[in-house]
């Protein structure tokens, strides 16, 4: 089956499932409302969005510069830098890192771009052992399922839902009780951090002035994630850059108001290297691999590369319409909702996965809560064109656009067909898309030209 016909199947499976619907409204509703709390912090919100959406452009531009900039304040300090062009040069150099490390188990921080290449069924296959320690990834890691959504892994399963899980998973008493499920949670996962070899994490930003990794969270899973273990691993694409540490008073609030509603995360962690002489804790070793992978491509569309501003809040997801009635699974892709639509076509191929972007109401809600003012309906539309651009358009569409447009342009063949014959053609072509749930369009008897004829 098509990717075009599995979206389509599990769209309509999920929109008419009830029980999914109301878990997923509830809890975007606490977030939601969360948010708009959030939001009174700021004094001029519009221009925070403003100043976040100039910077990250500006160093989108000259991301070149940036990145050198960034790998040579890292590596004066001891780290070691790793350039992938695609998944699989990134998944290539971890397996050398676990070889030489005689790796047997990883614990690893809540990260999309490590969903983005598959490297947990690719460590699992080579035989080390992967933990998820953030909660939420850690649920849907037992219940062998993808992230739901880009913050909140776990936000299509409800307190029962995960009650049940543990139960059938780790063997636990049956209860109600979201304290004491999160507690054997900690527990299981405290002898896993002192065990692993190696402590794997994302990045929310670059910082190419120090030379650091910025990780926002929180659990404190990837403090412990990174302290313990002998070697840490951050993989993080290559547009995640900010020019300095300064530029962070600014991202880290937008960040965590946008996403959740708080005024900053937990735990806010900047990682500049392996341990140093005069320290007492870390990595003996620090690698970033700085993973490509279609950003370059995306990159090379100007008007298209402001989709690269993006901060992973997943506000846009949260507002969507079409998201929270479909849901984040039937995506099939890394980054679901309107970003994740705008993004998947560019880093997957799209011939695969321009479906997506055709899976909006260009309704403009994204656009309006983005803290970094990316016009998101309007990348939509760009990948749309795109598509056609590539001649990606099905058979049926170009048949029916090729005699839509012959018709136009002549009054007389459009006069010369009756309304019965021109209301058969509009129900066939649209049967499966417009009138599968609308009442049929129907063209009136006689054309506003006959009219205004019979009118003089």
């Amino acid at each position: 089956m098509s990717k075009l016909k599995q979206f389509l199947l599990d769209s309509e499976t999920k929109s008419f499932d009830q029980n999914h619907r109301a878990t997923i409204r509830f809890n975007i509703g606490k977030y939601n409302a969360a948010v708009q709390r959030g939001l009174t912090q700021y004094s001029d919100h519009e221009l925070a969005r403003e100043r976040a959406s100039y910077i990250k452009t500006n160093t989108i531009k000259d991301l070149d510069k940036y990145l050198m900039e960034f790998e040579a304040n890292f590596t004066a300090r001891g780290g070691k830098v790793i350039w992938a062009r695609d998944a699989q040069e990134a998944l290539k150099e971890i397996g050398e890192i676990m070889k030489r490390k005689r790796a047997k188990s990883v614990v690893k921080s809540k990260s999309m771009i490590t969903e983005e290449i598959h490297m947990n069924e690719f460590l699992e296959k080579n035989g080390v052992e992967v933990v998820e320690t953030d909660l939420g990834e850690y649920i849907v890691q037992l219940a062998e399922q993808r992230p739901y959504h880009i913050v909140t892994p776990a936000m299509h399963m409800s307190k029962k839902d995960i009650a049940e899980l543990f139960v059938r998973k780790l063997n636990i008493a049956p209860t109600d009780d979201a304290q004491e499920l999160v507690g054997v949670a900690r527990r299981l996962l405290r002898d896993k951090y002192t065990s692993a070899e190696i402590g794997i994490t994302g990045g929310n930003f670059l910082l190419a002035d120090v030379g650091g990794v910025a990780v926002t969270e929180n659990e404190g899973n990837a403090r412990l994630s990174t302290t313990f273990p002998k070697t840490h691993i951050a993989i993080v694409g290559i547009e995640k850059m900010l020019p300095s540490i300064m530029d962070l008073d600014l991202f880290w609030p937008l960040l965590s108001t946008s996403g959740t509603g708080q005024n900053v995360t937990v735990y806010n962690t900047i990682f500049t290297g392996p341990r140093q002489p005069n320290e007492k804790d870390g990595p003996e070793e620090m690698y970033v691999i700085l993973l490509d992978n279609g950003r370059t491509e995306l990159m090379s569309h100007p008007e298209k590369r402001e989709a690269l501003n993006c901060i992973r809040c997943g506000a846009c997801l949260n507002i969507c319409p079409v998201y929270k009635n479909i849901g984040g699974h039937t995506y099939e892709s890394t980054y679901s909702g309107p970003i994740g639509s705008v993004l998947t076509p560019h880093f997957n191929g799209m011939a695969e996965n321009k479906h997506l972007s055709f899976a909006s109401s260009l309704c403009g809600a994204c656009t309006s809560v983005c803290p970094v003012k990316i016009n998101i309906h309007n990348l939509l539309l760009l990948n749309r064109k795109q598509s056609v651009d590539m001649g990606l358009a099905d058979k049926q569409e170009k048949t029916a656009f090729k005699f839509w447009l012959k018709a136009m342009k002549s009054r007389k063949l459009m006069n010369m067909a009756p309304s019965g014959i021109k209301n058969y053609v509009v129900k066939y072509i649209l049967k499966d898309t417009w009138s599968k749930r609308r009442e049929a369009m129907k063209i009136a008897p006689k054309s506003f030209n006959q009219l205004w004829k019979e009118r003089s």
